[in-house]
């Protein structure tokens, strides 16, 4: 009785530091990606203007969702845009 307690027990334990791993892990990659953003913006300075080869740089996908129209005849379609390292930026 006490030995499958333990053994319970020592499974939780064993589950909570794999938790905390892979925590820790996507928390790595975060500042990674952060740092890697950071440099390329850096790189990049400032654009005079919008080419082909920026967007290619910045962006990693741009997803166009279906037009809709609003009660007054209004036509509204949302776009996101998804940056290379860091995602979706609000």
């Amino acid at each position: 009785m006490l030995s499958q307690r333990y053994q319970k027990e020592q499974e939780e334990q064993e589950q909570k530091i794999q938790d905390c791993k892979s925590k820790l892990a996507a928390g790595q990659q975060t500042v990674e990606d952060a740092q890697k953003w950071v440099e390329l913006i850096k790189q990049i300075g400032v654009p005079k203007e919008l080419t082909a080869e920026l967007l290619n740089t910045l962006i990693e996908k741009i997803i166009v969702h279906e037009a809709t129209e609003d009660d007054f005849g209004f036509r509204q379609q949302e776009i996101e845009i998804i940056f290379r390292f860091v995602g979706k930026i609000d």
